[in-house]
């Protein structure tokens, strides 16, 4: 466990990163890129969804990481309260505007998926209230983080909220499977083979969220350097000010 803490250290965050960011970087673009025309472009047509099922490669890993982005934020969150470790709390805090993102493409993509599906854009259905509700919860997230100017107290707060956010995170997960109303479906990925979807569309969709995955995690990475830079840029600002006093 030592050497975990250690990796984790700034400096040696930094150092490594460096080197590994290209690489996760790549592997991203090409695995995204693969399973997004894999899907879009070498699937049938559902028999009875016709073309607008392949909204699914988008609309599925987006939805995925919206919620698991939230997870690794509450994680990193609980590693500050209790260990103080700075990078944890810049880790989260790095997280949160891709988690937005990823849960605005998920309304969005269910959505215009929706329309033509259920007749409506919208429906105050379990899943997606839920959902909206997380949404809220990034962006209080962010608006905290910007709101205080001490880093530690913003890292305490944000990390409260997170722990609270997380109830959200998993009603978004569970919710078709918590209240039987509502026009979400259930699960498309799963592992009992009659509600997963045909292979057809099965290999592509674990190839696209792979590279959803692998996407976040690129740029969570690239996102926790700028903020490990800012710390520091800060912290040598305060020194000026100090010595110019």
């Amino acid at each position: 466990m030592a050497s975990i803490w250690e990796w984790a250290n700034p400096r040696k965050f930094m150092n490594w990163t460096d080197r590994a960011l290209p690489v996760i970087a790549g592997l991203a673009a090409v695995v995204l890129s693969v399973g997004l025309v894999w899907g879009f472009f070498f699937t049938p047509d559902d028999y009875r969804q016709g073309s607008t099922v392949k909204i699914f490669y988008l609309h599925v890993p987006a939805a995925m990481m919206a919620i698991n982005i939230w997870v690794m934020m509450l994680v990193t969150s609980l590693i500050w309260l209790f260990r103080r470790h700075h990078v944890s709390a810049l880790a989260a805090k790095a997280a949160a505007p891709i988690g937005m993102v990823m849960t605005l493409i998920a309304l969005v993509t269910g959505a215009i998926w929706g329309k033509p599906m259920w007749g409506t854009y919208w429906e105050w259905d379990p899943r997606l209230t839920s959902f909206l509700i997380l949404l809220l919860f990034y962006i209080g997230y962010m608006a905290l983080w910007e709101a205080l100017e001490n880093p530690d107290t913003a890292a305490d707060l944000t990390a409260v909220l997170c722990v609270v956010g997380s109830v959200f995170a998993l009603l978004s997960r569970y919710a078709v499977l918590f209240w039987n109303q509502g026009l979400h479906q259930g699960a498309s990925l799963s592992l009992d083979k009659e509600e997963n979807v045909s292979d057809i569309y099965f290999y592509p969709a674990l190839v696209a969220i792979a590279g959803f995955v692998l996407l976040f995690v690129a740029l969570v990475l690239l996102r926790t350097r700028t903020e490990i830079r800012n710390r520091r840029l800060q912290a040598l600002e305060m020194r000026e000010r100090m010595q110019g006093q």
